[in-house]
């Protein structure tokens, strides 16, 4: 690796067209050299865009870039990597059967054919004496925590010579402990010059604590840039979302300590996706009016556990029980007992997509009447009169009731799965991953219509990845690691840092 210094990079109206449509609308951004610069924006807003247009992926429509005050032509990836420029993705590169080192020694432009590991090892050891972070480089990639990967992959462009680095989301996958240190470090590195950073992230309280400037996208245009000490959060939402209204959350009712057990799991075993591990939930019972968060990891049982509840996957042993009754979550049990599930990735899980919104709308009713009595007959005009009321009372935004679901944006597939799961009823209700890649506005109505059902008398069994979202909205939290529930807090001794360190397993 180079001794390179940190390297300034600007944009100057930087313009994107596919066709028609203008991603990137003239975006000019400076990241001085040194500086840790966060770039912050809803999905589709054309952060991605601008920095692959940045990075040589993309050719832009016009537009300029200036490295270190010289104008340069990107023309590919391999231009902007001689000019030390590099990107860290949010999803891992690594090849996970190599070592620390192999991945490393690979990721070079030129490798010999035969490589010298003694030599190598002897460069490697000099070189990682002077990063600020400790790995070890002789573990396979597969047995590395994400904390430790998401370093190698930093440490991988810098070994490459890389003075000014792309990080995507990339907190994305790690704990809250993880993500303070990766970011820590990387600021100190800004900070003795040795690197420039440019952050893409969604997240405020990470651009507050770690970035030093903001630029902020909105439908492809520069909507504000400013230091981050002179910002709060509502100035920099502002900027993200415009002047739209944004859903308060209702205050929380006391929660009844008597309150019945809605949900009551008992010593549940069932095969996870591989089918070589098992969950395992030993006892988790769920009061009418409380919110009861999942945390937890990608890939720690969650989704097995969800499956379950939902019918979707078979258990060996043990008892799931809804307010006194053995509950297997058939369509008429889900109905007698009012219970309600909002799976991830809705349109996938939770939606018929080539079916219209007026049928998906309607899935739950429409072969009963008002009274709920079966009907003899099904009334397509009752259908769409009662998917019409809801697509207004939840604002789904649709072409029409009768264009295919999948035709909508992901925001109001997930706003016509609410108003389908929360109408009429409710005495129980599962959720997974409510908010995941939406934007802003969504996901404050979202949360507002979860803890208004909670309100209500609702119990809500919460399973979420994002922790900020469990801490809002939860009366106690739960950590599921290695498919079982390994930690309990209630929120108001909730640790951020105590939970995080169950869900990365050390405690």
């Amino acid at each position: 690796m180079s001794d390179r210094k940190a390297v300034g990079v600007e944009t100057i109206g930087m313009t994107m067209r596919f066709g028609g449509f203008t991603a990137l609308d003239a975006v000019s951004v400076k990241v001085p050299a040194g500086s840790f610069h966060a770039l912050l924006g809803e999905n589709g807003a054309g952060k991605s865009t601008l920095v692959k247009c940045m990075m040589g992926f993309y050719r832009p429509t016009s537009g300029n870039m200036l490295v270190d005050g010289r104008e340069v032509a990107i023309a590919s990836p391999r231009d902007a990597s001689a000019l030390g420029l590099g990107m860290v993705y949010q999803h891992f590169t690594l090849v996970p059967s190599l070592t620390g080192a192999e991945n490393l020694v690979i990721s070079r432009e030129k490798v010999p054919g035969v490589i010298d590991w003694r030599k190598e090892r002897g460069e490697l050891a000099v070189f990682m004496d002077r990063m600020p972070f400790k790995l070890l480089l002789d573990v396979k990639v597969a047995e590395l925590a994400a904390g430790e990967k998401q370093k190698l992959e930093i440490i991988k462009q810098l070994y490459l010579g890389r003075s000014f680095l792309v990080l995507d989301e990339p907190t994305s996958v790690l704990t809250p402990g993880e993500a303070q240190e990766v970011l820590g470090l990387v600021r100190d590195m800004t900070r003795a010059g040795d690197l420039t950073v440019l952050m893409i992230s969604h997240k405020f309280h990470e651009v507050t604590a770690f970035a030093d400037d903001v630029s902020v996208l909105r439908k492809g245009k520069l909507t504000g840039t400013g230091r981050v000490a002179d910002l709060d959060h509502k100035a920099m939402a502002a900027m993200m979302i415009g002047d739209q209204p944004i859903a308060a959350l209702d205050s929380r009712a006391a929660p009844r300590p008597d309150a019945e057990i809605v949900l009551k799991v008992k010593s549940l075993k069932a095969p996870d996706r591989t089918g070589l591990k098992s969950i395992s939930i030993a006892d988790l019972g769920v009061r009418s009016g409380e919110i009861v968060g999942i945390a937890g990891i990608s890939g720690n049982g969650q989704k097995e556990f969800l499956e379950v509840l939902a019918g979707q996957r078979p258990r060996d042993v043990g008892e799931v029980i809804v307010r006194g009754t053995a509950y297997a979550a058939t369509r008429a049990e889900a109905r007698a007992l009012n219970v309600r599930l909002i799976p991830e990735e809705p349109l996938k899980n939770a939606c018929a997509p080539k079916m219209t919104v007026a049928e998906n709308i309607s899935f739950r009713t429409f072969d009963i009447d008002s009274s709920g009595k079966p009907v003899s007959w099904i009334s397509a005009s009752a259908i769409r009169a009662f998917s019409a009321r809801l697509v207004e009372q939840f604002k789904v935004k649709t072409a029409s009731l009768s264009s295919p679901i999948a035709s909508l944006s992901g925001g109001n597939v997930q706003r016509a799965v609410l108003a389908r799961e929360l109408t009429g009823e409710v005495d129980l209700l599962i959720v997974s991953n409510p908010c995941f890649g939406l934007d802003f506005s969504a996901v404050a109505e979202i949360r507002a219509r979860i803890m208004k059902a909670r309100n209500a008398g609702a119990a809500v069994l919460l399973m979420s990845e994002d922790l900020d979202e469990l801490l809002e909205l939860s009366d106690r939290i739960f950590v599921m690691s290695d498919g079982a529930l390994v930690y309990e807090t209630p929120i108001a001794q909730a640790s951020v840092q105590t939970i995080g360190e169950h869900m990365a397993g050390h405690h």
